[in-house]
């Protein structure tokens, strides 16, 4: 009986407690991003241990005491704000609150591990889940703890998108390669830094200048229409809290490039990359050129890296906030690749050149950027500047086979090409943001961009056996048959391009709760590009084919190229259009170039049809015209491609409940051919050659996609998509019937396809939390994986028909898109943990693979140029020493695997190498 009546009067103390508590809701907004919901922010109630954080919606709800209270929100980098209120028993009080950026004002905190707006993994998934696009985001946190530190590593931590090896900085996208992919910073075009790309190389970017990347797999009518793969944006970063000032240094090495105790590179150059030069005046008359042909000795190759960045932001006014962010750094990097090289296998599997390769390369990245942002109320206006200056100083050393059907058959001959390229990017940009009222905004941006690519001074030379029948012998000039064997090259490449967006959205049909239901945007953008090459090849032409000294030393080659022997007459100096007194344009340099103009209009209209279900449905219009003119040594004249294109893209969402996503989207884009690839110039390689075809046209691709999104928890994801693309008319690179089987690019086909699955998983295995000033740790697992099917007609009647002269045999009828991987895996397990004392530990394991893939097709029965599938596997270590302080250990490519080509129906190997594994160590320091 007793034990009945204490239960009873537990229950009615409990009953009385829970009358005695009032419940508070709301939502917190951030005024930094025009009232979009703010997760994670504290809310808690002031002298009490009541209190949480906002879910993924901005949303909180508190059971507390009733009486007078004193609520409190808080953010990390923004203003903490008190309001008191007064809560009723059993009732429900709704409070909302706006956040802005810290104005220095110091009130207690609860603290959190959190970083402000989109660098966050979790902010990013919460766009993610809030978006009725299908899109893929990451941010500048997850690039940290992954150890990346340049952006075309970034992008390939995302599913389906990897990286070609020895590209330049290539990325595929779903299998499609650089002429199917757009690449942009803050929705502004960026100019292509190769001659040979329509993209810029993203590893001359830092991490450091990211808020995050955008990477659209699925066309939207905001984006050009020249796409097929992905968009690329780089979001630049944007400082929103107190001052500070970071320095940061760091040191490493590669294992194989270390054990070399000596490092050549070209003579010329300083260690800067900072470096111009130019032919001489008079270079056909007298030997007159200064660098030396022989390869120099650089430093102890120990990497170096160091950069410095800060930022601060001010209040003008209780409405008006200014706020700065700069950053400059420079890193070099030295490589060293050995292995085989070979080019043209026949069908029997006889290469006609089989050399071994050295290859020595320095490189360095220089790069400056700032920005200004400037907000009231709901106008904001943004700056950008961007200097990238990036550097490559490279000597090759290829020794064996010159020309199995020819000279050097038995081996013996020594090649040597000495490259430095320079590429200079600056871009400047100038955007707006305007609420005009609660359902009118406006946004717009400008930008002006210049680019110059800079190949001052390459220089090859090729030395053989004095006889076939002896390898092993005396070498000289005597076999030289080719006039380009022994040169000289001078290029530049200008891109200069001015490009314009603007869009106006209207909101329109509010519903019973206040919300918005429809909403069309209306908008333009424009590019207008100019691009400019020349080069100019000196050619040293063997004169004396009875006699020629013996060269005793092939590193010594100044002792042959100088004015003494110009004089005797045992070598002279031609350009393509011949040598001096042939021609009063002798010194003309082999030029293209041309303007690239698009016009574009575009109409969006967006509807929630209900709570669960909305679509956009939009179509844009491009006009574009690209107009060529080129004189090179191989044709002269002029071609233009003038269209209109009209692309529809619709995108469907249909959310099953909070956490559960079901996304459509389907569109038609194109693929433009770019300069280098109709311009019929000859860029001439030590194995292969390459040249462009004028008659090529541009590619239409119809994109559809279908995903179902899981969100578990705030920081996790797990996600399956299925994809498909038809492309018709798909452009190839394909090796054409030439005494030198060089590679040009057609129309292959009247069709290709892909399809394929995705899959994503984010989940957080543990996560012990014990209150505060205690112990915190975390792990989290990652992966994401993507596998494909693809294939695509190839015709060569249709390639002969629309390319007269050119002649094509492919080895099959139908074959699989260059660049395109079956399977690719990316998975990362990560370990943080917090210590009391301010200080905290973190380690990431990365593994990354990708299967075999096409290089290049194969033709008249050889088969195709296969790059070998491999898994790379790094670690990265990085520990808050103190307040001040961060160490950091990477090691990147343990695995260290041998990288390979094979041209797969003869089984052969065209190239291999290994990289070498990289130890590196930073420090750095916050002011």
């Amino acid at each position: 009986m007793k034990k009945i009546l204490f239960i009873a009067f537990l229950s009615l103390c409990n009953l009385a407690f829970s009358q005695s508590k009032g419940t508070v809701t709301g939502t917190v907004t951030d005024k930094e991003m025009n009232g979009e919901a703010l997760p994670f922010a504290n809310v808690f109630i002031k002298g009490t241990s009541i209190g949480g954080t906002t879910d993924m919606d901005g949303k909180y709800t508190l059971n507390v005491p009733a009486g007078n209270q004193t609520i409190v929100f808080s953010f990390i980098g923004y203003q903490t704000i008190e309001k008191p209120i007064t809560v009723k028993a059993s009732e429900s009080l709704i409070v909302n609150q706006e956040l802005g950026a810290n104005e220095g004002v110091t009130l207690d905190e609860v603290k959190i591990n959190a970083s402000v707006s989109k660098e966050k993994e979790s902010a990013l998934l919460l766009e993610q889940r809030k978006a009725v696009t299908i899109e893929t985001k990451i941010g500048n946190q997850e690039l940290s703890r992954k150890g990346v530190s340049d952006i075309a590593t970034a992008v390939t931590k995302t599913t389906g998108v990897s990286k070609q090896e020895g590209s330049g900085g290539s990325i595929f996208v779903r299998g499609l390669g650089d002429r199917y992919n757009v690449t942009s910073l803050n929705g502004l075009p960026l100019p292509s830094n190769n001659p040979s790309r329509k993209n810029i190389d993203l590893s001359i970017f830092s991490t450091d200048i990211v808020e995050y990347i955008g990477i659209d797999k699925t066309y939207s009518t905001k984006n050009y229409g020249d796409f097929g793969g992905a968009n690329i944006d780089i979001a630049s970063k944007i400082y929103k809290g107190d001052g500070f000032v970071q320095i940061k240094l760091g040191s490493s090495l590669n294992t194989i490039a270390s054990q070399k105790s000596k490092f050549y590179v070209a003579d010329g150059p300083n260690d800067f990359g900072f470096y111009k030069t130019y032919y001489p005046a008079f270079p056909l008359n007298n030997y007159n050129f200064t660098t030396s042909w022989d390869r120099k000795t650089g430093n102890y190759p120990i990497n170096s890296s160091l950069s410095i960045k800060g930022g601060d932001s001010y209040s003008l006014s209780d409405n008006t906030k200014i706020s700065f962010f700069a950053v400059g750094s420079f890193d070099n990097d030295y490589s060293y690749k050995q292995g085989v090289a070979r080019g043209d296998v026949n069908v029997s599997g006889v290469a006609r050149k089989n050399l071994t390769r050295e290859s020595y390369s320095y490189g360095t990245n220089t790069t400056f950027m700032g920005n200004i942002r400037l907000k009231h109320k709901g106008q904001e206006l943004k700056y950008n500047g961007l200097m990238v200056n990036n550097s490559s100083n490279s000597h090759d050393d290829y020794q064996g086979i010159y020309d199995v059907f020819d000279n050097a058959p038995e081996g013996g001959a020594v090649i040597q090409r000495q490259t430095f390229m320079r590429n200079t990017l600056y871009v400047h940009q100038l955007l707006g943001n305007h609420r005009i009222s609660d359902a009118f905004k406006a946004e717009w941006g400008a930008s002006y961009n210049f680019n110059k690519n800079n190949v001052p001074d390459r220089r090859q030379t090729t030395v053989l056996p004095n006889r076939n029948d002896d390898p092993d012998g005396p070498k000289s000039f005597l076999l030289i048959s080719n006039d380009s064997d022994n040169h000289r090259f001078y290029s530049d490449l200008e891109e200069e391009e001015l490009a314009a967006n603007a869009a106006f959205t209207y909101q329109f049909a509010k519903n019973n709760d206040d919300i918005y239901r429809a909403k069309v945007k209306l908008g333009y953008s424009g590019r207008f590009k100019n691009v400019d090459f020349d080069a100019t090849q000196f050619n040293f032409v063997i004169n004396q084919r009875t006699a020629q000294p013996f060269i005793d030393d092939v590193y010594n080659l100044d002792s042959y190229f100088n004015q003494a022997n110009f004089n005797a007459g045992l070598y002279s100096i031609r350009t393509f259009r011949g040598g001096l007194g042939t021609s009063t344009n002798v010194l003309l340099p082999q030029t293209y170039g041309g303007d690239q103009n698009i016009n574009a209009g575009y109409l969006e209209f967006e509807y929630k049809f209900s709570d669960k279900f909305t679509g956009i449905f939009g179509v844009r219009g491009e006009q574009i015209n690209q107009s060529l003119k080129y004189d090179t040594s191989v044709n002269s004249g002029q071609s233009e491609l003038d269209q209109l294109q009209i692309l529809p893209a619709t995108s469907l969402k249909y959310a099953i409940n909070d956490k559960h996503n079901l996304k459509f989207a389907a569109s038609k884009s194109y693929t433009l051919p770019q300069f280098k690839e109709r311009a019929p110039f000859l860029y001439e390689g030590v194995v292969n050659s390459s040249i462009g075809n004028p008659n090529l046209y541009s590619s239409d691709n119809y994109n559809a996609d279908l995903k179902w999104e899981f969100f578990p928890e705030r920081e996790e994801i797990i996600s399956v998509g299925a994809f498909s693309k038809y492309i018709e008319n798909p452009i190839n690179e394909v090796r054409i019937n030439s005494a030198s089987n060089d590679i040009s690019y057609a129309n292959t086909g009247d069709w290709g396809i892909a399809y394929g699955v995705e899959l994503e998983l984010r989940k957080v295995l543990f996560n012990k939390e014990t209150g505060k000033n205690a112990l915190n740790s975390k792990l989290t697992y990652g992966l994401n994986a993507s596998y494909m099917n693809h294939k695509q007609e190839l015709n060569k009647e249709k390639v002969i028909a629309e390319n007269p002269g050119m002649s094509v045999d492919f080895s099959k009828t139908e074959d699989g898109f260059a660049g395109a991987s079956d399977l690719l895996i990316n998975t990362d397990l990560s370990y943080s943990k917090d210590f009391n004392n301010g200080t905290n530990i973190q380690s990431t394991l990365v593994y990354n693979y990708f299967s075999d893939r096409i290089f290049a097709l194969g033709t008249e029965g050889k088969g195709n140029l296969v790059d070998k599938g491999f898994g790379t596997l790094d670690l990265i270590l990085k520990s808050k020493l103190n307040e001040k302080l961060s160490l950091g250990v990477t090691a990147k490519n343990l695995l260290n695997p041998t990288i390979k080509r094979l041209q797969d129906n003869q089984d052969v190997t065209i190239s291999s190498y290994k990289k070498g594994v990289d130890f590196k160590l930073s420090l750095s320091y916050n002011f």
